[in-house]
């Protein structure tokens, strides 16, 4: 219990909006240091080799411009690369997703340690985000940057074990308590408290199959 509480005060998360050509898009972001230079951080989140030991197995044309496809989960286009601090790629699912887009900043902090940044930028349909609120992508992230945690730690996780460990007693509880810190950003955002402990409520519920 004590290695899920300090995984997940380890983040700091942020909720928010911003304009952009579709419309109002909603913002989700999450910060971690990692105990990992940032030529390995980097490797770690741009590597196809390295993310399907650490997220899923990706497949594409891995440069500007090119599109990538993430196994049963989104694809898109790499739209902005610069080595060894910017990522940001369009976040699809289906031909018809709408604005998307996921942006990973790495920012060195001394020569051994290395603050992510991620940031989910999507407009959402209002009937989905009134429902669930940020902790729909933001516990998904959250169990990703937990992945990779582990990856740059020097462990390996597989896909299989992964899906039975969120499952477990320990992945409910993680997938809780980073439900909970999303609902508290989404309070200091400005959200109304009832729509925050309606939302939780209901993403907690969704990921934890209660």
């Amino acid at each position: 219990m004590s290695d899920i509480v300090d995984e997940i005060n380890r983040r700091h998360r942020k909720v928010g909006v911003r304009e952009v050509e579709a419309g109002e898009a909603k913002t989700v972001l999450l910060r971690r240091s990692f105990d990992a230079d940032i030529a390995d951080v980097w490797n770690a989140v741009t590597s196809p080799e390295r993310i399907s030991r650490w997220f899923l197995p990706v497949s594409g044309e891995f440069k500007l411009g090119g599109r990538y496809q993430l196994e049963g989960n989104a694809g898109g286009e790499i739209l902005e690369c610069t080595e060894p601090t910017r990522l940001r790629v369009s976040w699809l699912y289906g031909p018809d997703s709408g604005c998307s887009e996921v942006e990973v900043r790495l920012t060195p902090e001394g020569e051994d340690r290395t603050v992510l940044e991620l940031e989910h930028v999507a407009v959402v349909p209002d009937d989905f985000w009134g429902q669930f609120g940020p902790g729909a992508v933001g516990i998904g992230w959250d169990l990703g940057l937990l992945g990779l945690a582990r990856h740059l730690a020097g462990g390996e996780i597989g896909r299989e074990e992964a899906e039975a460990w969120s499952k477990s007693p320990e992945g409910k509880e993680f997938a809780t308590r980073s439900g909970e810190e999303w609902g508290a950003a989404y309070a200091a955002s400005g959200a109304d408290a009832q729509i925050v402990a309606s939302t939780t409520a209901a993403t907690i519920a969704a990921y934890t199959a209660a």
